[in-house]
């Protein structure tokens, strides 16, 4: 009979969330749509109310194909570089 333990023996993650926005005021918006059925109408929405209620302003659309699978590494590299902030979401 071979015993083997319960306890988690892998390597602790290095992530770490990004700090809070003190404010959204005035801040670039990045959209990122995943492909589905209404997101881009939806995100847009949704992009617009930071728009009318904070003076933010919408800098770029992106697009993953696949909403099951994380965005391209490069696509969230490019994006950050023109955006203070980004709004995803389901569009179903």
């Amino acid at each position: 009979m071979r015993l083997y333990s319960p306890l988690s023996t892998t390597p602790k993650r290095k992530a770490f969330r990004a700090p809070a926005l003190a404010s959204v005021d005035g801040l670039r918006i990045g959209i990122l749509e995943n492909g589905k059925l209404n997101a881009e109408e939806m995100l847009n929405e949704v992009a617009n109310l930071f728009v009318e209620r904070n003076g933010c302003v919408v800098r770029t659309l992106a697009s993953k194909r696949n909403a099951s699978a994380p965005a391209p590494g490069n696509t969230l590299v490019n994006v950050a570089q023109e955006v203070d902030f980004l709004i995803t979401g389901l569009g179903d």
